[in-house]
């Protein structure tokens, strides 16, 4: 009999969280995951973070060589391409390397803006979340209307990476057809809060927060607040395991075993993976 062959067996997804300690973001990873694998049945997926708690990449890759997998799909939980994304990951398929891991590993590319620019998937995500917390855009100007957005993100001293939170906000103010304005937890301005003042004081009256997290957390809060005292009316759920964001996930996973994304195989080491620019500064 003749065998199938070895693409036609699809490669285990791990994603990679960049965790947390607030015990609500792994709650939300593992439903994210769980999602995932519901959406392709037959495909084992796992989840693991890069810090503040276990399992770490390098240990799943290991238990999935181990229980006879010949190739491993990694996809970032990130939504920006910064330190943790340019250094982090290439670190943790070191690490599995360094371990004795000898499958080779894919690496998908990040949820958010890349080269092809912002994914319809994540966009479709963030209007979601918005629509659910009651930031409608929809209908006439009446009361119960939003005219402005404030797109709250983490924050990075990483100006590249700012770069693609502003690029996720035009795309999202495009299709919102209202002003996007970007606020940041930490790290860099402007806060959720001068970001909702500056909203209201160009005449939108009823500014809505856009979530651009994927998990509950510190800075989630952080931002909510911030943007609440400033007068903000909606406040967005972070995406979790929106529908599109499952769909987003498969097409990062789909196009790193496919595509032209980096392979590191079982006579290469991880300094293969094309060079990027890393920052000293982390997330």
């Amino acid at each position: 009999m003749r065998l199938a062959p070895l693409t036609a067996v699809p490669a285990p997804i791990v994603l990679v969280a960049h965790g947390s300690r607030d015990p609500r973001a792994a709650l939300a990873t593992e439903a994210l995951s769980r999602a995932v694998a519901a959406a392709r049945p037959g495909v084992v997926v796992r989840a693991s973070y890069l810090d503040h708690g276990p399992p770490r990449p390098a240990a799943v890759l290991a238990e999935l060589e181990a229980a006879g997998h010949r190739r491993a799909v990694l996809v970032p939980l990130l939504l920006t391409a910064a330190y943790h994304g340019q250094v982090d990951i290439p670190d943790a398929v070191a690490a599995a390397r360094s371990a004795g891991l000898g499958i080779p590993v894919l690496v998908g590319d990040v949820l958010g803006p890349t080269e092809a620019g912002v994914d319809p998937r994540l966009l479709a995500g963030l209007s979601r979340r918005l629509t659910e917390a009651g930031g409608s855009v929809d209908g006439a100007a009446d009361a119960g209307r939003v005219d402005g957005v404030v797109l709250a993100a983490a924050g990075t001293r990483d100006a590249v990476a700012r770069r693609t939170v502003e690029e996720a906000a035009e795309a999202l103010g495009a299709v919102l057809a209202v002003p996007v304005r970007v606020g940041y937890a930490s790290a860099s301005p402007p806060t959720a809060g001068v970001a909702v003042a500056e909203l209201r004081a160009s005449g939108a009256r009823r500014v809505a927060v856009a979530t651009y997290f994927l998990a509950p957390g510190r800075l989630y809060e952080t931002a909510m607040g911030s943007a609440r005292e400033a007068g903000a009316v909606a406040f967005a759920a972070p995406l979790g395991d929106a529908p599109e964001l499952v769909r987003l996930v498969l097409a990062r996973a789909e196009a790193a075993e496919h595509g032209s994304l980096p392979r590191v195989g079982m006579n290469e080491t991880v300094s293969e993976i094309p060079s990027v620019r890393p920052s000293s500064i982390r997330e």
